[in-house]
């Protein structure tokens, strides 16, 4: 179902914040008839806006060519603390529905959605169970990256046929068609990683990342997880955090240890040489690629890590020349 933004006094607050920023913006940029508001309202469909790029990925697979869909952050941008813009509450202003993950991840998104006005708003975790932080200062609150679990990612699809058939009735055939036809396409990818991560040796099943963002993965493939903090907002890397790891990555033998390319890989490479290990290279977790790049789709994105994944904890351990 598709929320609108609760209670009047949050829309009587929002809709003044929205125009206060436009205001600010069109003083800057002269506000005229080029605007991508102005430009996107002359194409008559529904506008669909998505806090991050996996989500708009997942969006356009569902609504065909009935809804534009657009993600406000761009590809390659940390979405936890993301500092949204005045141009960015414009478009936003214009859409007809706001597509969030949830679970605590877009930290900015109660702030965004406010100052945008009344604009409806769906949560894709809704009906997902989430896996819990087990450490520091997020310990107890839910783990956010369910997206990153092929199984719980039709969840996800499900929710937005709802809110897409919802808010535009007549396509709800093809809505649900086309939603059918990606949760297929995960089925497969899910088959397609479990073959693919079941060959790596028993001993050798440890995945050490910079983010915690590879618990509804590891818990889908057998894997463990262990990581230099829990979620990027709180990444400040203590040296008893650091020392913990080296320990591990040193204990286990782990062969290669990896970081995501939203957050810089310095300190994991820190903790590869310290523990004798090697960097395996960054996985896209909270965004996609540029359309040229290995990750341009969230199935790209699925099939970049595990293959980072599959060679790097089959390899032998042991520091790179």
């Amino acid at each position: 179902m598709i929320i609108p933004r609760k209670g009047t006094g949050l829309l009587k607050r929002g809709f003044p914040a929205a125009l206060i920023w436009i205001g600010l913006l069109c003083i800057t940029t002269s506000c005229g008839s080029t605007s991508r508001l102005s430009s996107s309202a002359s194409d008559g469909r529904p506008k669909v806006l998505t806090t991050f790029t996996i989500l708009a990925d997942m969006a356009r697979n569902v609504a065909g060519d009935r809804l534009q869909v657009a993600s406000i952050t761009k590809p390659g941008a940390e979405i936890h603390g993301y500092e949204f813009t005045p141009s960015d509450i414009e478009r936003a202003s214009g859409a007809d529905l706001i597509v969030e993950n949830g679970l605590g991840l877009e930290l900015w998104a109660r702030r965004f959605t406010e100052a945008a006005g009344d604009v409806p708003t769906v949560t894709l975790t809704e009906g997902v169970e989430p896996l819990l932080i087990e450490e520091d200062a997020y310990a107890g609150k839910p783990n956010p990256h369910a997206w990153m679990s092929p199984q719980a990612a039709q969840l996800y699809v499900d929710r937005l046929v709802e809110a897409f058939s919802e808010l535009d009735p007549e396509g709800a055939s093809q809505y649900a068609a086309n939603g059918e036809a990606y949760k297929s396409r995960l089925q497969e990818l899910d088959g397609e990683l479990r073959d693919s991560l079941r060959s790596i040796p028993p001993d050798q099943r440890l995945l050490v990342t910079c983010e915690g963002a590879f618990s509804y993965l590891a818990r889908d493939y057998d894997l463990e997880e262990a990581y230099l903090w829990p979620v990027n907002a709180e990444s400040q890397i203590s040296p008893r955090r650091m020392g913990r790891l080296i320990e591990r990555v040193k204990r286990d033998r782990v062969p290669a240890v990896f970081c995501e390319t939203t957050v810089s890989d310095k300190a994991q490479r820190e903790v590869a040489r310290a523990a004798g290990s090697r960097f395996g290279g960054s996985f896209y977790v909270d965004s996609l690629s540029d359309r040229n790049g290995p990750a341009a789709t969230l199935l790209d994105l699925q099939r970049h890590n595990v293959k980072l994944i599959k060679s790097g904890l089959s390899s032998v351990s042991g520091p790179l020349p």
